[in-house]
Formats: structure tokens, C-alpha cells, sequence
């Protein structure tokens, strides 16, 4: 779900188009709601990437340049709608109508993503080892992956479509395909999406960041490490990096950026937005390999390695642990680091505190909803800590935090039914889950990873280096996803069983996996649900983004490499 941008989005200001060029923000103290949507069930591919901006251009929020840190309402305007009146004049003037959306699925992609699955079960020889069910079942789910990289269909839709091949073709039967859908985890990431309903909605996380602007944010740079800071504060509660992205940080950078005279797709982008919004950005993958719960492909990947006997005790704590210096290292640098390579025009924001402070005056006290949330969430993060010693799953804690928000009204059972992207992930990632546990419980992932490490092993690779070359191999994979949930779906399995065969410690291969899914977040435009929120903000330019991705890709590698191998050791991980 990380990858893919929430679809609809309950927060604390609204955004109405009004003019050709500009977004007035309006703001009610009664009624706080709106929605930061993406086209339904976005994906951003690899093969269609010079349209990525028409996709995400709804994420363009322009203000005007005189725009302070908070923004008057602006009365919605009176749309008078005339009936239309046939006439020679008229009929020529129009403009010809738009073509035909297309319906159904996509020829192209569909032809090439059943291709692969049918070439591998008929063409590609069957290994002794492996079985005639392992390996049509192999085949459907190469033909699944397939189709979430190409998108002939929706995810979900494309999803459902594997599944009934599936059970169809006899190779699953019905509890088999669905048994997945019973998975605490995949429940505890559906939640964690209504969790970060509830601090946009409520406006908390809004107010949190216009603190730590405020605060820090006289200089460009303090004003970036304010963001970076609030953002780290704010994910283990809010565990979706797209709603922070698009609920939360976006509208500050915009904000500020604008009354700064930085414009969107203008050059006066690089004076603030450019730098910000590239900051925010390759920030946010520290934030959310910092916590467990700071996002949802996390939960995933420490359900997945369970599935292979890598057990991690006490997760939310032993995540933590191995995360904090070098994650925390990361978030110190990358901020300077881009101040070096890649400058704003404007090195001092004098006038950002004034308007924080205005905004934060605007807002008022802090409301009774914000308050039920810190507290619902202090107590969901306390459960998730010591939940092992109390006896209670993370999901239970997850569902007893949702239970106080639905009867205290922070949220209602409509917020819950809206969130199209929560229901969304529930039904692929079950499936895709449910896919990779079969193959696993068939013998094929053990056969992939045996191959592989029989190979390391023929290099005569020491099992440190065995795990810098699949770490590596497992990172810029990447460039060929959309999804950072659909390849911890398609490819975590068998890379952590791949570790094991080389030699590699089990539990610090399964962090180091985790750590990596949410570090290549960063690396395009279309790799995560937050990319395509910055990047449709226009004020980073494409090549920019390829680029600065893989700069900062390499400093991250250094970062962890070095800093997280002596903590790893001083924690004992191997």
C-alpha cells in the first residue's frame, strides 16, 4: 500500500481549484474533510513514464506567490449551468469530443503478462526436484507479478484474476488460495491505513509539523531538518508514508514554498520547493525504516520471514534496535547532503516561523479529536512495544485503537468504508501472500535459493559478501517495480531464503531486506504511493529525480553499511 497512493484522504484543509493557475486553500473548524486522490489503483510503470505527470498532476497544489502559511477561505464559487443549445455555429465551434475510455484490460500488457506465466509452463523445462503442481503454480504467480509490474488491469483486479486461475486449474484448491485473507498482518495493515486517516482528518499531524517549523525553521536548511524530524516523530503512529507525503508535508512545502516566490514548473523552483520537496523525500525512507509501524511493507516482511522460521522476538522493539543509529545517521545527513549537491537558491527563511506561528494561532487550542488521537495512539505504540509481555498480537493492539477512535468519533464507520486503497490492499496483498506461501510450503523457494547459494558458493563468497551482492541485486530490483508492497510480495521470500542457503545470519539477513524495501523507495518517480505525490508537486524535474535517487541511494548503502555493521555487531545480530 506504501506504493500505491491513497486514494481518497480525509484531512484538516481542503484544496478547490479556482483559477487556471492557483489552489485556494479553505479550512473549517467544523467540518474537516477532503480528499488527495490519485487515479484508481495508480500505477506508476516503468513503461509509461513520460506520462507519469498527467497522472499525478492532481498533486500539483500551486497557491498563490503571496501566499502566507495560511490561507484565508476563499468562498466556493457559483457555477450557473445553462442548457445547451443546438446550432450550426455551435456544432462547428466545439471542440470534438474525447475519445472513448478503454475498457477491459489493456491488450498489450494482458498478451505479454500471460505470455510469461504459459512460456514457463510449457516451454521452460520442469526441474527434477520440483513438482508438477510447484511449478504451474510458479507459473501463475510469475504471470501475477508480471501483470503488477505492466498494469493490464487494476492490482486488485489482476490479483483476483491469478487467484481464480488458480483454484480454476486445480492447483489450489479454494482454503488454500484464501487463507491468507485470515492473516493478522494483512488486518493490521488495512488498520494502520484508518490510523492515518485519523491524523490527517484530525489535522494532528499538521499541527505536529508546523511545530518543528516553527521552531527550526529560520534557515533553509533548519527548516528542512524541521520537516525531517516531524516526519521521523510522526510515522510510528502514522504508518503510511503516502499519507504523510500527500496529507501532511506536501501542503507545508507548497506553502512555504510559494511564499517564498518558488513556483512550481517554473525556475524560480529552485529557490525553496525544489530542495524541500527532495529533502522531504529521500528522508522518508529513513523515517520509515526507522519503525516497524511506519509502514505497512515492514509488517510484511516480518510476517514473511515467520513463514520461512526466521522469528523475530519482540519485533517492534528488536526493528527499532537494529534501525536507530544508522537510520538516525541517514536522517542527519541526507538533508546537508543535498544542501551541498543539490542547493535552494534562498538560504534563509526568516519569515517560516512568523507564519508557523500564524497558522498555529489559526488552528486554535488543540481540539479534543487531536487529543483522543495522541492518546489512542501512545497507547496503540506502547502495545506494539511491550505486547509480547502482555500477551496481546499487534493486530489486537491495532484493533483496540480503532475501536476507541470509531466510539469516541474521531473517526465514523463511513471514514473506515471510504478508504478505498485499505480494501484494495487487503485483497492483492492476501493474494499475493497467500501465492508466496504455497510456493514456499511446494518447495520452489527452496530450490530458487538453493540454486542461488550453490552459485555464490562456486564463487567461493565469504557470507559477507554473499550478502552485500543480494542486498544489492534485492536494491535496484526496484527499478523495475511500482510497488514497494508488491516486491516484498514478489521477491522477499525468496531472497531471504537465499541469504539463509548463503550463510547469512536469519534475522539480520530479514532486517536488512526490510531496511532496503523502504530505503529504494526513493530511487524514481514511480517506485512508491509517496514518489508519485512528490514528484507530481512539479517542482522536481524528472532527471533530477533519477538522479539525486541514486546519489542518495549510494550515501544510504555507505550510511547503513558502515555505521549499522558496527552496531549490528554490538547487538550481537551476527
Amino acid at each position: 500500500m506504501e506504493s500505491y497512493a491513497l486514494h481518497s484522504l480525509s484531512t484538516s484543509t481542503s484544496f478547490s481549484l479556482s483559477s487556471p493557475t492557483c489552489l485556494h486553500r479553505q479550512r473549517s473548524r467544523s467540518i474537516s474533510s477532503a480528499q488527495f486522490s490519485l487515479p484508481p489503483n495508480p500505477t506508476f510503470q516503468s513503461h509509461s513514464l513520460p506520462s507519469l505527470r498527467s497522472h499525478v498532476s492532481r498533486f500539483s497544489m500551486s497557491l498563490p506567490s503571496k501566499s502566507s502559511f495560511f490561507i484565508t477561505p476563499t468562498p466556493k464559487p457559483h457555477i450557473v449551468h445553462k442548457p445547451i443549445q443546438a446550432s450550426a455555429s455551435s456544432s462547428t465551434s466545439s471542440p470534438p469530443p474525447p475519445p472513448p475510455a478503454t475498457q477491459g484490460a489493456k491488450l498489450i500488457p494482458l498478451i505479454i503478462s500471460i505470455g510469461i506465466g504459459l512460456a514457463v509452463r510449457f516451454l521452460v523445462p520442469r526441474p527434477v526436484e520440483v513438482t508438477a503442481q510447484a511449478w504451474q503454480l510458479l507459473s501463475i504467480f510469475l504471470s501475477t507479478i508480471a501483470g503488477l509490474v505492466l498494469s493490464p488491469l487494476p492490482v486488485g483486479a489482476w490479483a483476483f484474476l491469478g487467484l481464480t486461475v488458480s483454484i480454476v486449474t486445480k492447483t489450489l484448491t479454494f482454503s488454500a488460495a484464501f487463507s491468507a485473507f485470515t492473516n493478522e498482518v494483512i488486518w493490521l495493515i488495512v488498520i494502520s491505513f484508518f490510523f492515518a486517516r485519523g491524523f490527517v482528518k484530525t489535522g494532528l499531524g499538521d499541527r505536529i509539523a508546523t511545530y518543528f517549523v516553527k521552531w527550526l525553521g529560520k534557515s533553509t536548511l533548519g527548516l528542512s531538518y524541521g520537516l525531517t524530524f516531524s516526519e521521523a516523530l510522526i510515522a510510528p503512529a502514522m504508518p503510511s508514508t503516502t499519507a504523510r507525503a500527500g496529507g501532511v508535508f506536501l501542503p507545508i512545502i507548497k506553502s512555504l514554498s510559494l511564499s517564498a516566490g518558488s513556483q512550481p514548473e517554473h525556475p524560480s523552483a529552485k529557490k525553496l520547493g525544489s530542495y524541500l520537496v527532495q529533502t522531504q523525500f529521500q528522508s522518508a525512507g529513513n523515517s520509515s525504516a526507522l519503525f516497524l509501524t511506519a509502514a505497512a511493507q515492514n509488517l510484511l516482511c516480518i510476517k514473511l520471514a515467520e513463514e520461512l522460521g526466521v522469528i523475530v522476538s519482540n519485533p517492534w522493539v528488536s526493528w527499532f534496535k537494529a534501525a536507530s543509529l544508522p537510520a538516525l545517521v541517514s536522517l542527519l545527513a541526507t538533508p546537508l547532503v543535498l544542501y551541498k549537491l543539490y542547493p535552494p537558491e534562498i538560504k534563509d527563511t526568516p519569515e517560516a516561523p512568523a507564519m508557523a506561528a500564524k497558522k498555529l494561532e489559526s488552528m486554535g487550542p488543540v481540539t479534543r479529536n487531536e487529543w483522543v488521537m495522541v492518546g489512542t495512539m501512545l497507547l496503540a505504540v506502547s502495545l506494539w512495544i511491550f505486547g509480547d509481555t502482555l500477551g496481546i498480537a499487534s493486530a489486537v493492539a491495532a484493533m483496540i485503537g480503532l475501536s476507541i477512535l470509531l466510539v469516541l468519533g474521531v473517526l465514523d464507520w463511513n471514514d473506515c468504508l471510504n478508504e478505498k486503497s485499505a480494501w484494495d490492499t487487503l485483497a492483492w496483498f492476501a493474494i499475493l501472500v497467500g501465492m508466496a506461501g504455497q510456493l514456499t510450503n511446494l518447495g520452489i523457494v527452496n530450490w530458487m535459493s538453493d540454486c542461488v547459494a550453490n552459485s555464490l558458493r562456486s564463487l567461493s563468497l565469504s557470507w559477507p559478501a554473499s550478502l552485500l551482492v543480494l542486498q544489492a541485486a534485492y536494491f535496484f530490483i526496484h527499478y523495475l517495480f511500482a510497488s514497494q508492497t508488491g516486491h516484498v510480495g514478489a521477491l522477499y521470500s525468496a531472497f531471504l531464503a537465499m541469504h539463509r542457503a548463503a550463510g547469512v545470519p536469519g534475522i539480520l539477513a530479514a532486517l536488512l531486506l526490510g531496511y532496503n524495501t523502504n530505503l529504494f523507495g526513493a530511487i524514481t518517480h514511480y517506485s512508491s504511493g509517496q514518489a508519485a505525490v512528490y514528484y507530481g508537486a512539479g517542482y522536481v524535474d524528472l532527471p533530477d529525480i533519477f538522479k539525486m535517487g541514486l546519489v542518495m541511494a549510494f550515501v544510504n548503502a555507505i550510511i547503513w553499511g558502515t555505521v549499522g555493521s558496527f552496531w549490528w555487531k554490538f547487538l550481537g545480530l551476527y
